[in-house]
């Protein structure tokens, strides 16, 4: 909107269109006017400059909201000015009084981020930004063991403090006028408040807002209990008058005594408070003693344990009854020495003894920094301050007079160790700081961990590896075939991520090394003339407990794990189970026996191992020599370490069958493997420009993984070895890679790396 539609006050035009509702009357239009007119007033604590910003975000917002009404008929700007009030009666700065005149405008007006970022400025969008997702979170205050999740999760979401207090002004204003919206929202927006807005308050420190808040809430939560108990407060206050200002007076005249300056205030109980109290101890409205108490005011610490000391002199003090918050400080920062005497007629009066700072920062808590900052010279009370207040949430070294830099300490998670999440169903979920989609699907169940392939983050396909924020929303993909990752270990931050992952691999394990055990214990069996292992039937479980009474082992599952692992031997086993099986009338075969043994040195044994890279933990292909499908193989049962594949002119292979060769067991390849094999290969090249990528250019060509790239220390030289370590099929494959590199330019030679020797 131009400057020539408003007055020179700054005060709003009349709308010369409407956008819903009914036009506003004049004294509306003139109501919002002295409003903005009373917040232009109270901007004094800033420069020209920074008021004029404020201006341009209230002519804006006046714009965008233009023609829209409040329910009581007012023009819809009244409220963002009457949030603004607020924020500027806390001093907050130029960036959050322009958010809380623009903070219904994306949500209501359609306007666009980008668009608040090209008229205001980055930190102006991301509060009001702020604001909106905040707007957005669906509160369901029926379900109370949620209500604090969604406290931290509010205080998380919002990584600047003022964004909290713009929503606690937002809040406020609409508890003070929620008498013109339908009564049937009353019941809901009043629990919400009271559970969720009211206590955030206190954590920071407002009490006066969430005094206000809870009273207000109080009100429309419990309409016909508020209405009995004024009236009971009210004819108190009344009976009271006289009391109150006897002890005033009295005070007054005992201060006026010493040389402490003082400033004396009465403070009443709050309605909601009183009812609290009744409502948890039982008491009857006249057992409620505290209703009415005084706040001293004095100039600084010392005072106040001065002031301390006269109060009890005058009256006589209550036992258990005082409470020195000075020295201990309250979580939020508070501040204050407490102390409950016998008054006049054997009353009960509780005074509260602080200091002017701290008397701020237990009305405005983290608001007081800008309260304070501009008035407070004495430098240890501001150090004060600055480390004092809010202690336990913001971890804030250093006091700081420059907004900015002060905003750099507080823009943290208030709760640094958790994020919340939701689940597809709207579940708020809690997660330490850290934790990925993984650990949140283990959190759900195992069985979703276990069966986890991929996940969405807010609906966009993310890494299982992706921290999680909070607010995010998380779909996590399952799969009836899938199995955990051992590469899920190196991410996950729960302990019950990490435990059940463990328990399944290892779970998985012993099923595959049980599996190897038996096909290699058949293999061996063969090799003395018999087809098969006995069944595990009640018939021939004798001739197991025989058998495991012989190997010491305390059951056949163990028994095939043991000799998958290497640490019996398969051929000693089976000839044991020969003999056994003999005994029992089984003979061997001859036929078969001659088979085996005839071709048991041309490692074409039908009793050989097949190997199709399914194996996973029960074999392990050599790193000496990395095997591929089609290279001659040979099998080692290592002790404990279960089946090793060499080439079998793989120089470490060979001093093994010199030392150990009855550890040696015929393996074979399948004729269709399920995955790719690792291995090596050496190319050499002239050392030009762009080398690099054209080697890996040709591998991806030839369909060939690059899974590390080692380029050695030579320097400057002409020629330079570049070490690949490649994924591929088979032998075939490899030849496929190694011609595409011989035909690049650059490259001198192509050679599959050769096995240690």
């Amino acid at each position: 909107m131009s400057d020539k539609h408003f007055p020179a006050d700054g005060s709003p035009p009349k709308p010369p269109h409407k956008k819903g509702g009914h036009t506003p009357s004049p004294a509306a239009a003139n109501a919002a006017a002295a409003s903005f007119a009373a917040l232009m007033a109270n901007l004094h604590y800033l420069d020209a400059a920074s008021v004029e910003q404020v201006r341009q975000a209230y002519r804006f917002a006046d714009e965008a909201h233009l023609g829209q009404l409040r329910n009581s008929g007012e023009p819809y700007i009244t409220h963002p000015i009457a949030v603004a009030a607020q924020c500027a009666a806390w001093k907050l700065d130029a960036q959050a009084l322009m958010a809380a005149l623009l903070h219904d405008a994306m949500e209501d007006c359609g306007v666009t981020k980008p668009e608040l970022i090209e008229r205001f400025g980055a930190p102006v969008a991301e509060l009001v930004d702020g604001l909106t997702k905040l707007d957005k979170l669906q509160f369901n205050t029926r379900e109370e063991n949620q209500a604090e999740s969604f406290r931290k999760m509010l205080l998380a979401m919002a990584r600047d403090v003022r964004v909290i207090l713009i929503k606690l002004a937002d809040r406020t204003h609409n508890m003070r006028t929620m008498g013109d919206m339908p009564r049937s929202k009353w019941a809901r927006i009043a629990s919400e408040t009271l559970d969720i807005y009211a206590p955030i308050a206190h954590r920071l420190g407002l009490n006066q807002t969430y005094r206000e808040l809870q009273d207000l809430s109080f009100r429309h939560l419990r309409p016909w209990r508020y209405a009995i108990l004024a009236k009971a407060v009210a004819k108190a206050r009344n009976r009271r008058r006289d009391l109150v200002q006897k002890v005033q007076q009295e005070v007054e005249a005992a201060f006026a005594q010493t040389a402490i300056s003082v400033r004396i205030a009465g403070r009443e109980k709050t309605m909601y408070s009183i009812y609290q109290k009744m409502d948890d101890k039982h008491l009857t409205f006249a057992q409620v003693t505290d209703i009415y108490g005084f706040r001293v005011i004095v100039q600084n610490v010392t005072d106040c344990y001065t002031a301390l000391g006269v109060l009890h002199q005058l009256y006589k003090p209550v036992p258990g009854k005082f409470k020195d918050h000075i020295a201990i400080a309250k979580l939020n920062g508070y501040q204050s020495l407490h102390t409950t005497l016998v008054g006049p007629s054997s009353v009960n009066v509780e005074f509260q003894m602080r200091t002017e700072a701290m008397h701020l920062v237990a009305e405005s808590g983290v608001a007081a920094h800008w309260l304070y900052k501009n008035n407070e010279t004495d430098s240890a009370t501001a150090e004060r301050l600055g480390t004092k207040w809010l202690q336990s949430l913001l971890d804030i070294q250093d006091e700081t007079r420059d907004a900015a830099e002060f905003w750099d300490h507080v823009k943290v998670d208030l709760f640094p160790d958790a994020v919340y999440v939701f689940t597809p169903k709207s579940q708020i979920m809690a997660m330490p700081r850290g934790a990925t989609v993984v650990d949140f699907a283990y959190a759900i169940h195992s069985n979703v961990g276990d069966r986890t392939v991929a996940a969405k983050i807010n609906g966009e396909q993310v890494p299982l590896r992706t921290e999680l924020r909070n607010g995010d929303i998380i779909e996590v993909i399952t799969a009836p075939v899938s199995a955990p990752n051992p590469a899920w270990l190196g991410f996950v931050r729960t302990g019950r991520a990490r435990s059940k992952i463990r328990h399944h691999l290892k779970s998985m394990a012993q099923t595959e090394s049980e599996s190897m055990g038996e096909k290699l214990l058949t293999q061996a069996l063969r090799a003395e003339g018999l087809e098969r292992l006995p069944e595990t039937t009640v018939e021939d479980q004798p001739i197991w407990d025989k058998l495991l009474r012989f190997t010491g082992n305390r059951t056949r599952i163990e028994l095939l794990t043991d000799i998958s692992m290497g640490k019996r031997v398969a051929s000693i086993v089976a000839k044991r189970l020969v003999a056994l099986l003999t005994e029992n009338g089984e003979k061997p075969d001859a036929l078969l026996l001659t088979r085996e043994r005839y071709t048991a040195h041309e490692r074409l044994s039908q009793g050989a191992v097949v190997l199709d890279g399914s194996e996973n933990t029960s074999v392990q292909f050599a790193r000496c020599c990395r095997p591929i499908p089609g290279d001659a193989i040979v099998g080692y049962l290592g002790r404990g370490e279960g089946l090793v594949v060499h080439t079998d002119d793989c120089a470490v292979a060979k001093r093994l069958q010199y030392k150990d060769s009855e550890r040696f067991i015929a393996v074979d390849w399948a004729d269709e493997p399920v995955r790719s094999f690792e291995t090596g290969v050496v190319v050499t090249v002239k050392n030009s420009k762009g080398v690099l990528a054209k080697a890996a250019a040709a591998l991806s060509a030839a369909e060939v993984d690059i899974t590390h790239v080692d380029m050695g220390q030579e320097g400057e030289q002409e020629a330079t070895d570049m070490r690949f370590l490649v994924s591929v099929r088979d032998h075939a494959h490899l030849e496929v890679a190694l011609r595409q590199l011989k035909r690049t330019p650059s490259v001198l030679r192509a050679v599959r790396a050769k096995p240690a020797a």
